[in-house]
């Protein structure tokens, strides 16, 4: 059985499932296994060192897989930004036609350039305001992140289950739940608070596919719904990150008064943390997670993973709830 939604009709999957774009994680192995089993894989655009990379990254996924899948690009402040354009030009030039976004408001220029061919948008909000603002300007799909999420949830510290009906309330598009979801009940209760489907980034790294270190793999599954830790707080850019002992160096000097930036960049470094990624190595840098890593405990395939959510969240509809009904 699948759950037919907008989103699966405009993404033409099979099931209501999203891999959200991970810097250094959304490689040709896992986006193509995600899409095989049903759901939408997604290549991160910025892992690659160049535009031409992700059109080789593209032609490799192409070869793994002959269903749908995206191409993730991010768009924030940094001192050398790379050239999102041209990014965005390889992905259309390799026959991609939808693109997930997140980041500042020049996202709307990736926008511009794809929706003329014909491009499926989906854009990561943490707020109400800017998936109302991402709506207005022709996004087709919203990902809206609650609290709990990886990587960068806001300022606003409101969780999902706040977040989400909030958003379906106001925003016409079909929405994707993110942030906390790695089961069937989490698909069930994204369906009912009035998404069309679910975001999963943490969880489609603890699985075989997934082209990280089985060492980081092993530490999403003994981490609990605590073992993440919030940092760039002061800095107005939060990020959510697994606990170690790096991130926890990163929260003790955040903490002090005078710390500035530049006493943590050796810690959260990109090079370092795609190094840690890649060598299993903990005490190397930071890696990404969400409060999800409660809610792990195996490593299956992408496409075990799926069936499964998908099933118990039937099972759920039809079965649990249903018995409730008087």
């Amino acid at each position: 059985m699948a759950f037919k939604t907008r989103v699966t009709e405009m993404l033409g999957i099979e099931h209501p499932i999203v891999q959200g774009g991970m810097q250094g994680v959304g490689l040709a192995e896992l986006a193509s296994a995600v899409s095989n089993a049903g759901g939408l894989g997604t290549l991160t655009a910025l892992t690659q060192p160049s535009p031409q990379a992700l059109r080789e990254e593209i032609e490799r996924c192409r070869a793994m897989t002959d269903k749908p899948f995206a191409v993730n690009i991010t768009v924030f402040p940094t001192l050398l930004p790379p050239d999102y354009k041209a990014y965005a030009e390889a992905a259309l030039d390799g026959g991609v036609r939808i693109i997930e976004t997140a980041g500042t408001q020049a996202v709307r220029e990736i926008w511009e350039l794809v929706k003329p061919h014909g491009v499926t948008v989906i854009h990561k909000c943490t707020a109400v305001r800017h998936a109302l603002s991402a709506e207005k300007h022709g996004c087709d799909i919203i990902s809206i992140d609650g609290f709990e999420c990886a990587g960068h949830p806001g300022e606003d510290d409101i969780p999902g289950l706040i977040l989400i009906p909030t958003a379906a309330d106001k925003v016409s598009i079909p929405m994707l739940a993110s942030g906390g979801f790695g089961d069937g009940r989490g698909l069930a209760a994204a369906l009912a608070l009035g998404a069309e489907g679910i975001n999963m980034g943490t969880r489609f790294c603890a699985t075989q596919e997934a082209p990280i270190h089985d060492n980081v793999k092993a530490r999403y599954i003994a981490n609990d719904e605590r073992g993440t830790n919030l940092i760039f707080r002061k800095f107005k850019n939060t990020a959510r990150v697994g606990k170690n002992a790096v991130s926890d160096e990163v929260v003790a000097i955040s903490a002090r008064p005078e710390s500035t930036f530049e006493d943590i960049k050796h810690l959260v470094a990109g090079a370092v943390g795609r190094e840690l990624l890649q060598s299993g190595d903990l005490t190397k840098g930071i890696f990404w997670a969400g409060m999800v890593q409660g809610l792990i405990h195996d490593l299956p395939t992408c496409k075990d993973l799926i069936e499964r959510i998908v099933a118990d969240a039937e099972a759920i509809v039809r079965g649990r709830l249903g018995q409730m009904l008087a």
